[in-house]
């Protein structure tokens, strides 16, 4: 099978390795150039041809314009799998425009960071037309632990924007919590401990332990990123009238994050915010 993979960020490196060892004839085209086997730094001609192109950017517009370079070269036979963070909206556009031209389109968003997808442990969440998720599903299987056909393109977005929403609150809790006691003195080994006996504790806690015993903040997952992601949930949440105001405050921490100069930092990183001595 040839396959273009869209994207060689922290992610798509991990893909792209995992695809090579499955033996799949692959093309990797990613905006900065890279070094890797199978670059292609011209996108129309890294896609021309492929049975799949596997798409992994930053944002809606991102893949608006990979879309815009791939879509005169899909033939009926192409399958678009989505799996950049965007919005129902977006994903509903972006089918669109792919199935104009008669090929497929799948939105496969997915949890798990950096670590999953080094360790094929990403979980999809699917959503298309039954032919093309299950074309999707053997490609992905190599990647994941869980594929879930979850409806349509609209609703598969939708779910990841709601998991991804209540990471960030999560986080946040985590952060203020570990620091209230840690402003009594409080060991945090000792924290972490008894954390593992309460019921607040969480794979959220489990993931991040490491990360904040060490202030490690490279990135899994950056703030940068995160803060798109709140984004695109309250205006999706917008467009059905549904208030979320604790996505909205969690929203201005990460806007907070941003301007000083976090954005690049893993989230949990935002705890450095709550610190007493770091100027507001």
């Amino acid at each position: 099978m040839e396959l273009c993979l869209a994207g060689y960020g922290i992610i798509g490196k991990a893909w792209h390795s995992h695809y090579l060892a499955d033996g799949y004839e692959l093309r990797t085209w990613n905006r900065s150039p890279k070094a890797v086997p199978g670059f292609v730094a011209d996108l129309a001609r890294a896609a021309e041809g492929a049975d799949v192109i596997h798409i992994v950017v930053s944002d809606p517009p991102a893949v608006e314009k990979v879309l815009e370079k791939i879509i005169p070269v899909l033939g009926p036979e192409s399958l678009i799998i989505q799996s950049s963070t965007i919005s129902p909206s977006w994903a509903s556009l972006f089918q669109s425009k792919v199935e104009a031209k008669g090929a497929s389109y799948v939105e496969a968003p997915f949890t798990g960071s950096k670590i999953a997808a080094e360790n094929r442990q990403n979980v999809f969440y699917l959503g298309g037309r039954p032919d093309a998720v299950q074309r999707a599903q053997r490609v992905l299987k190599g990647l994941s632990k869980i594929i879930s056909h979850v409806g349509t393109v609209e609703q598969a977005s939708a779910l990841k924007l709601a998991m991804n929403l209540q990471i960030a609150s999560i986080a946040q809790a985590l952060s203020e919590s570990l620091s209230l006691a840690r402003s009594y003195g409080i060991p945090d080994i000792l924290y972490f401990e008894l954390l593992e006996n309460n019921v607040s504790r969480s794979g959220l806690s489990d993931l991040k332990k490491p990360k904040l015993l060490a202030s490690d903040y490279s990135p899994q997952f950056s703030i940068k990123h995160m803060h798109k992601d709140l984004n695109l949930a309250l205006e999706s949440a917008l467009s059905t009238s549904l208030p979320l105001p604790l996505t909205q405050a969690t929203r201005a921490i990460y806007q907070q994050g941003l301007e000083q100069g976090l954005g690049d930092q893993d989230f949990t990183a935002l705890i450095e915010l709550l610190k007493p001595e770091r100027k507001k």
